[in-house]
């Protein structure tokens, strides 16, 4: 008897263990699913990005993606669907992306700016350049052959790319070129603008973009509610009548007998504006590059308190090897009175990270311009030069 007992409360633990292991798997499988829900219910609704805008409809989404400084550019039409699902309505013109993409290729280090942020690193399956890349797992990832270098713009190497077969290429397809012979791959290339925003939170918004593709939707605006609660804070610090002074600043060096800047309408320029100092060029109606020769930009920043320098010089960057560069550098004020403000890329993950962290560069910056606001700051991207 007492056997039989025991063999029946044994064979009622099993039971019971079996069905409360059925009922935790599950509850598991219905959390996953209800997250991964959640996620796809967050909309994506572009606040300053100027370069895609978005339409949700019944089973899919249309995105539609313009140069956000040229609105007589072309347009790139995109219809967002769920993996496996073929929703009816979509319009002809629109060429249908699965989502979530699975992988992708990056063509620079804003695109891959955007999923280190994201922490999707494990999504980027192909890369041009590494001269500059800090980043340790998409090291890593090379290393391993999970992601793979396709050459450089204008001499991208298809087999490799072909070899890769990511769901996904992203481009930018106003540069130098060499994406004409991609398009017979029959990979889609999405263009993706965010190096054409013309203000740091516009760029930095392109981060919704990527989380809309990667199915992290959520994700991508947390990041940015983060990114735009900080970057708007210290904004505020040099809000008109907050500061007493505010210094002028002029950015860029020569090359070629040309001296490379941008337009007063460019996100260079409304990051020093946001920053509590003139650009330079602040009254210039440009929002793209500006091609000056040094007499021009010495008449215009000969009296300028900063200069602002973004390099790669292998060494030890300083006010004699920037004389070095040239002797009429000497001259400007700036230079004089030690106003020069430096970023070396071989140093600093700048393009990589830069684009996902306004709120940084703007800190860094105001740290330089108005010191008693931000005491207790520590420069991550720009130091003014020793």
């Amino acid at each position: 008897m007492n056997k039989y007992l025991a063999g029946c409360c044994l064979v009622a633990l099993l039971a019971t263990s079996c069905v409360s292991k059925g009922n935790r798997q599950e509850k598991e499988s219905v959390s996953a699913q209800q997250t991964a829900s959640a996620d796809r219910e967050a909309h994506i609704t572009p606040q300053y990005a100027k370069g895609f805008q978005l339409s949700y409809a019944d089973g899919y989404i249309l995105m539609d993606i313009q140069d956000p400084q040229n609105e007589e550019s072309t347009r790139f039409q995109y219809a967002l669907v769920e993996r496996g699902t073929k929703p009816e309505g979509i319009p002809a013109d629109y060429t249908v992306i699965e989502i979530p993409v699975r992988s992708a290729i990056c063509m620079t280090s804003l695109q891959l700016s955007n999923f280190i942020k994201l922490g999707a690193e494990d999504k980027v399956v192909g890369i041009t350049s590494t001269r500059h890349l800090f980043n340790q797992t998409v090291n890593k990832q090379l290393k391993e052959g999970k992601t793979a270098k396709i050459g450089i713009e204008g001499n991208f190497d298809n087999e490799v790319i072909m070899s890769i077969n990511p769901d996904l290429i992203l481009i930018s397809p106003f540069k130098r070129g060499g994406y004409e012979t991609m398009k017979d791959i029959g990979i889609p290339l999405i263009p993706h603008l965010g190096y054409k925003e013309t203000t740091p939170l516009g760029q930095a918004e392109w981060i919704k973009f990527v989380g809309l593709l990667l199915g992290m939707e959520k994700e991508a605006n947390d990041k940015f509610s983060a990114i735009e609660k900080r970057y708007n804070e210290l904004k505020a610090l040099t809000a008109e009548g907050q500061v007493k002074k505010r210094p002028i600043v002029f950015s860029g060096e020569i090359h070629g007998g040309n001296w490379y800047a941008v337009g007063g309408k460019s996100f260079l320029a409304q990051l020093f504006k946001d920053a509590g100092a003139d650009y330079f060029l602040k009254d210039d109606d440009r929002s793209g590059g500006v091609t000056l020769d040094f007499e021009t930009i010495y008449n215009q920043a000969d009296d300028a308190d900063y200069w602002r320098i973004v390099n790669s010089y292998p060494g030890t960057y300083s006010y004699e090897a920037l004389k070095e560069q040239d002797p009429r550098y000497a001259d400007f004020r700036a230079f004089r009175e030690k106003g020069v403000i430096y970023c070396n890329m071989r140093e600093k993950p700048f393009y990589e990270s830069m684009p996902t962290e306004p709120e940084v560069l703007l800190a860094d910056l105001l740290h330089i311009f108005h010191p008693d606001l931000l005491p207790d700051h520590t420069p991550v991207y720009y130091d003014l030069l020793k």
